[in-house]
């Protein structure tokens, strides 16, 4: 217990060095805040104009699927935002240093993660918040504590499937030393597609998202119980059931720390 708090005051000691950095220039800062805040609006605009020509896709209205691309992004936002150390390790790996992180006494994962902090992605979750309340406004949704804690768990449940995926991208590199661009595919691709809820990319695909990479347990499932298409109670809780994903991504992980063989810096 006396290492898991040490640990979590080392954290946020990361934490808070790394936010009075980012304040150190206010006007930087707020600025690429702002540009994150605009850049996903291009997909919504896209969105919106397919919703002009047709009214539905798979009988998803335009603000459900909002309701749905809304709480992807802010998924894959937060994961961004603590979990970014992952997605630059490559470059710790080409420069050496992370032969300092091997020879001090903490977990690996903590140093990494502590390393980089993304708080200008912090504009992407206010942009998701923005289309949340919007969509939550324009579906008829009867809001319940439970469905309040189905939307925690999905935020959970898809902030640990990403940042299990970038765990992969930074164990790939143990081996490549380079990160490995088709893993965009699994993070920033699943963002994309995860616009519109996973059942309408077809049975496969719903299968593979639910038994391989489990997006569909963090979107699609819980998202029919928020819509009350199924009045199933274990709906609220499948987005925990995703939280499988660490395991193997840190099997993964400690696997490449094992066979790291410094590249000298």
């Amino acid at each position: 217990m006396e290492k898991k708090t040490s640990s979590l005051k080392l954290y946020m000691h990361y934490l808070q060095i790394i936010i009075k950095s980012a304040m150190q220039y206010k006007a930087s800062f707020f600025m690429m805040a702002f540009g994150q805040f605009m850049v996903s609006f291009s997909v919504l605009i896209g969105v919106y104009y397919m919703f002009q020509r047709f009214s539905n896709v798979k009988g998803f209205t335009y603000n459900e699927v909002l309701l749905c691309f809304s709480i992807m992004l802010m998924e894959f936002s937060l994961a961004e935002i603590w979990a970014r150390g992952f997605d630059t390790f490559p470059s710790m790996i080409r420069q050496g240093t992370f032969d300092r992180v091997l020879l001090r006494p903490r977990s690996e994962v903590l140093q990494v993660l502590g390393s980089k902090f993304e708080l200008v992605r912090i504009g992407k979750v206010l942009q998701a918040i923005v289309m949340f309340v919007y969509g939550m406004t324009h579906v008829e949704v009867r809001w319940t504590a439970a469905k309040i804690l189905t939307v925690l768990f999905m935020l959970v449940g898809g902030v640990g499937l990403f940042t299990s995926l970038f765990m992969i991208y930074a164990a790939l590199s143990f081996f490549t030393l380079e990160g490995l661009e088709f893993m965009n595919l699994f993070t920033d691709g699943a963002r994309e597609y995860g616009k519109y809820p996973f059942g309408v990319y077809g049975k496969r695909m719903l299968q593979i998202t639910t038994f391989v990479i489990p997006y569909a347990l963090v979107q699609y499932y819980p998202l029919l119980y928020l819509l009350d298409r199924t009045g199933n109670p274990i709906y609220i809780f499948l987005p925990l059931a995703a939280l499988w994903f660490l395991i193997p991504s840190y099997a993964l992980w400690r696997f490449g720390v094992q066979k790291y063989q410094s590249s000298g810096s």
